[in-house]
């Protein structure tokens, strides 16, 4: 059974409320979903329903993401650093594993980098550490920050905003990057993820994630150098269907010392969403002291 709690955090002066589910009993684990404009953690509820059959899950939103109204604020790297600090060492001290998507898995392993007697076990699916745009365009560009500040502006912000989240644009970068069927994220489902994008204040960390603002690394090297240091149990998950760019460096990580890698037989960026069942089968001897079967 899944129980909805609201987590109150603060950042910058505002009192955030923050979605959260729990489900499950045994080991710990923290699930931490992807960053992106339609992201929350209701896409890995599939996967925690499965996992919640043998531990103790705890899914939870990120600040400026979610369901949740959100204030306007700078969305930053160090916000988010100190949200994961607090989640460890407060909310889920010492969990068993963790479990992050897209981005977050670039946070989590910052953080592991600079605390080193959290020794966790660590899943990544579908680890990404550049935006969108930063990615199609092979690095940050000057005005990337004059869009941010565009989107952040009270009126001319969300009509840019909605120009660019509305629901042609929403479906055709899920069939053109993060579903394997095109037709997954159609009626009920399509209709959730237009409802994240509409949430008051989701514009501005979802103007930041696009524009590489809120990357968690500035290049593939720092992100290597960060994972240097780490002796955890590392299982990296991806499908080989992913976008191009954002699959060279998953398969760029997989080439790094004490991570095991394992591609999906389906699925695009978001496959553990689509295919639950096929993950957790893959998550599963990982958890249980083995290697990804």
């Amino acid at each position: 059974m899944v129980t909805h709690e609201r987590l109150s955090w603060q950042c910058d002066g505002h009192d955030l409320k923050i979605g959260l589910d729990r489900a499950g009993t045994g080991p710990r684990l923290l699930l931490l979903p992807a960053f992106s404009s339609i992201s929350t953690r209701g896409e890995l509820r599939p996967l925690q329903d499965l996992l919640a059959k043998s531990f103790d899950t705890l899914c939870i939103d990120w600040p400026g993401f979610g369901t949740l109204p959100k204030p306007k604020a700078d969305w930053r790297p160090e916000v988010y650093d100190r949200f994961l600090g607090y989640l460890l060492e407060e909310v889920i001290p010492d969990p068993f594993t963790i479990i992050a998507a897209g981005h977050a898995t670039g946070y989590v392993l910052r953080y592991l980098s600079c605390h080193p007697q959290l020794m966790p076990r660590l899943v990544l699916l579908s680890p990404t550490w550049r935006g969108p745009l930063p990615t199609m365009m092979n690095g940050q560009r000057g005005f990337f920050r004059r869009i941010v500040n565009a989107i952040d502006l009270p009126l001319l912000g969300s009509m840019l905003y909605r120009i660019n989240v509305n629901q042609p644009v929403v479906g055709m970068m899920a069939r053109g990057h993060v579903y394997a069927d095109k037709a997954w994220l159609s009626g009920a489902r399509l209709q959730e993820k237009l409802a994240v994008t509409r949430t008051p204040g989701a514009r501005h960390a979802s103007a930041r994630f696009v524009c590489g603002q809120i990357d968690p690394f500035p290049s593939r090297e720092k992100q290597f150098e960060a994972i240097a240091p780490l002796t955890l149990p590392m299982l990296n998950l991806f499908s080989l269907d992913a976008p191009r760019k954002s699959r060279l460096e998953m398969q760029a990580l997989s080439q790094r010392h004490g991570v095991a890698s394992k591609t999906m037989p389906r699925g695009k960026l978001s496959f553990y969403e689509e295919f639950p069942q096929e993950t957790a089968d893959a998550i599963h001897p990982f958890l249980t002291g083995g290697t990804a079967s």
